[in-house]
């Protein structure tokens, strides 16, 4: 198969242009709100005192802090050196390039903010929001395969796809699919279910970071390595590295709130 080659821009109009991966934010923000609705009825929810206010009120700290958290990790983690040297060019995003790991400190601070600010416990936030974040991660992988970017590593694979974008004609690993599939739908649904019976606090969060940061890891080994960045120490990628603490800090949480 050959990657369809979609056109990022979803719908224009006039000078305006909205681009598919924006249109997938917007859609992760949406289902957050709407998911919402029906985790704030869930018993656990309701013995926290926590309202569908408060899972309003808390998008908007979220959503900053996933594209300021985003932007800037990537910059940290991934080219500091190059940012370093241009400050100004944190500011081109409509060049790309945003780190999960950084948006999710920056979803982390704005929980803290958002715990203080409200007089509530940070877990309980965080445990609250923690089911409703892995089908909006599926969404931006839907958006990083129509742009056709974050393409696997070559493969034999009977439905490998060749993608352009890459420079080559190597069949590769549709690893953006692996992690709709893997940190979105299937973390999604286990986490679903998990968080609907009362749980400690810190262990809905727990298990999010313990499952986020395994499927990363593994899918990690499909997926292409920057290429300014190639494999790191023990063959394993800047994601992977990214991941291991997360799969450190999850299994604390649960172990420690058992």
């Amino acid at each position: 198969m050959i990657h369809p080659q979609f056109d990022p821009v979803a719908l224009s109009l006039g000078p305006i242009a909205i681009h598919w991966y924006g249109f997938m934010y917007l859609m992760a923000f949406g289902q957050y709100l709407l998911l919402g609705r029906l985790r704030v009825n869930q018993p656990a929810m309701k013995s926290q005192g926590i309202t569908y206010l408060d899972i309003e009120d808390l998008l908007f700290y979220a959503v900053l802090g996933v594209i300021l958290g985003g932007r800037l990790g990537y910059c940290l983690f991934y080219l500091p050196g190059h940012f370093l040297a241009h400050p100004l060019d944190i500011l081109k995003v409509w060049e790309g390039g945003m780190s999960f790991h950084g948006g999710f400190l920056g979803v982390l601070l704005a929980i803290f903010w958002y715990a203080k600010k409200s007089r509530r416990s940070f877990f309980a936030i965080a445990d609250a929001i923690a089911p409703l974040v892995p089908f909006g991660l599926a969404f931006g992988r839907i958006g990083n395969f129509i742009n056709g970017e974050l393409w696997g590593r070559p493969t034999n694979v009977s439905w490998g796809m060749i993608f352009p974008q890459a420079g080559d004609v190597l069949i590769r690993h549709p690893s953006q699919l692996y992690q709709f599939a893997g940190e979105g739908l299937l973390l999604g649904l286990v986490l679903w279910f998990y968080a609907k019976s009362s749980r400690k606090l810190g262990q809905v969060s727990g298990m999010f970071v313990l499952g986020y940061g395994m499927c990363r890891f593994l899918v990690e080994f499909t997926r292409e390595p920057d290429r300014f960045l190639g494999v790191l120490s023990f063959g394993l990628s800047m994601g992977q590295w990214l991941s291991l603490p997360m799969v450190v800090y999850g299994l604390f949480l649960l172990t420690r709130n058992r």
